[in-house]
């Protein structure tokens, strides 16, 4: 299938059901740093229908992926077959804490549960090539980090400050060099200081 024609797809599937996709700006600033900085291989956490992970790969990467939710995945696999790309996407189904991988990754790209963020680069940094980043999506929230005082629903108050204070921990740490870059929703970019 041309894969034009199946990003297109995947971008009405994604609309149709509301399936969170990563927005456009913020995946092209992905991509541009794949391939200005020669990445080889990208750990994604979070799949959902395949649509990053197929973007990545068609930029020069190979990516390994995780997808919790079983209907996602299941059409995740679909895409990447569809797209021809079944040797160089690997799509683990299972929760991402619950998952094991010792590969080491040129680029992490965290794109899920946005309360979890904190966990998830405590996990996974020890995946890091030499030089390689993370990128954290979504921070912005849809406009409500650093709002989260007018949230009238408790639960997306809870998730609000979660993200909020996962900024601050950012903000007062020494182990990575972080970098906001306001595409988007908000992308975190960081770096081992070394």
């Amino acid at each position: 299938m041309n894969i034009n024609k199946l990003i297109e797809d995947m971008e009405v599937y994604a609309k149709e059901r509301n399936v969170p996709i990563m927005v456009e700006p913020s995946l092209l600033y992905i991509l541009d740093y794949i391939k200005n900085n020669n990445i080889k291989s990208v750990l994604e956490i979070g799949t959902a229908i395949g649509y990053s992970a197929i973007r990545m790969c068609d930029a020069g990467a190979k990516v390994t992926t995780i997808e919790r939710d079983k209907t996602r995945y299941e059409k995740a696999l679909e895409n990447v077959k569809k797209a021809g790309m079944e040797s160089d996407i690997k799509l683990i189904f299972s929760d991402a804490f619950d998952t094991n991988i010792t590969s080491k990754f040129d680029l992490i790209l965290i794109d899920a549960a946005k309360g979890k963020n904190k966990e998830f680069v405590d996990k996974f940094k020890c995946n890091l090539n030499n030089n390689a980043i993370i990128i954290i999506d979504n921070v912005d929230f849809h406009g409500y980090v650093h709002n989260s005082e007018s949230i009238k629903s408790r639960n997306l108050r809870s998730l609000v400050r979660k993200i909020e204070r996962f900024l601050d921990y950012l903000d007062n740490q020494s182990e990575f060099i972080v970098s906001k870059v306001n595409l988007g929703d908000g992308l975190i970019v960081l770096k081992e200081n070394k």
